[in-house]
């Protein structure tokens, strides 16, 4: 039995090309592909002459250099929007369609301004809201306030090794620091008119506080001092052995061997009330342990 053959005759896909369809198209994509170079080769042309021309206005006129370069790069962005067409393709936009546009651009701008007046105005009123609760508070006499709302926020911004300084400074109270300066001989609570700092604050707490790390101490003081729990006093010591024990140590004779004449300047550091406060609060058992003074000032030194 024979096969029975398809009625359809097979037909090639008319996608698919052929030699002599192929053969056919060659000049035609030859007349492209040289009309392409042509044009981008009058483009760089003119870009260049133009460029070239506005270097020599720019030298005639005493322009700067960066005036003249967004010149020309404002220039060749225009030449390449010319050159793709896109520029041709917004002066065809439908004259409503741009209005539109421009709306819609405004319209957006408005919605995120008026967001924003919203939004800072819904934090001062929540701000009110707070203040005049605080004021409440104030007045009724049955409100106990256990500490001060700041302690909460002030122990998650401390370091274990400024603890440690704290704990110090509320058990051995104000501690003695020194300036190293250089220039006119500076005299206890001047002016200091004439002379140089050369080192600031330096002292042993870190040292005797037993902290352990103990090039960090100038951050440490300084962030205690951010949070209001230290105090960096003009005032010194009344006991002047303690400064010459600091003057021995090796990085305050390493200052002021370092710049020429220098001297040391007395200073102190201490704990702030708000600071001594914090500590009774915060720190258990530190409170305890420092000694009761009558005065409420450290026997040692003052609050100056």
């Amino acid at each position: 039995m024979s096969t029975p053959q398809d009625p359809t005759p097979h037909r090639a896909h008319p996608s698919d090309p052929t030699a002599s369809s192929i053969s056919k198209a060659l000049p035609g994509l030859f007349r492209i592909g040289v009309g392409a170079s042509i044009r981008t080769a009058e483009w760089s042309a003119r870009s260049s002459l133009k460029a070239a021309d506005r270097v020599l206005q720019a030298a005639v006129s005493g322009e700067s250099a960066a005036e003249l370069l967004h010149d020309i790069e404002h220039g060749v962005k225009g030449y390449a929007r010319e050159m793709l067409g896109i520029a041709a393709v917004d002066e065809r936009l439908p004259e409503a369609l741009r209005e539109r546009r421009a709306a819609a651009t405004a319209a957006d701008t408005q919605n995120a301004a008026a967001a924003a007046t919203a939004l800072s105005e819904a934090d001062l009123r929540s701000l009110q809201d707070k203040g005049a609760d605080l004021l409440y508070k104030s007045t009724d006499v049955s409100y106990e306030e256990p500490a001060h709302p700041a302690y909460a926020r002030i122990i998650d911004e401390i370091a274990p090794d400024e603890a440690r300084i704290l704990r110090y400074l509320t058990i051995e109270g104000p501690q003695p620091s020194v300036d190293v300066r250089t220039g006119k001989t500076p005299l206890i609570n001047s002016p200091l008119i004439g002379t140089n700092m050369v080192a600031p604050g330096l002292s042993m707490i870190g040292q005797n506080a037993g902290v352990r790390y103990v090039e960090r101490v100038p951050a440490y003081l300084n962030n205690l001092f951010r949070l209001g729990l230290i105090w960096f006093s003009r005032e010194p010591l009344p006991d002047p052995l303690r400064y010459q024990v600091l003057e021995a140590q090796p990085d305050v004779l390493e200052a002021l061997h370092g710049g020429g004449k220098a001297k040391t300047v007395r200073r102190s550091i201490l704990l702030t009330p708000f600071g001594e406060d914090f500590c009774r609060v915060a720190l258990p058992g530190v409170a305890a342990a420092a000694p009761v003074r009558a005065s409420g000032v450290y026997e040692s030194g003052n609050q100056g």
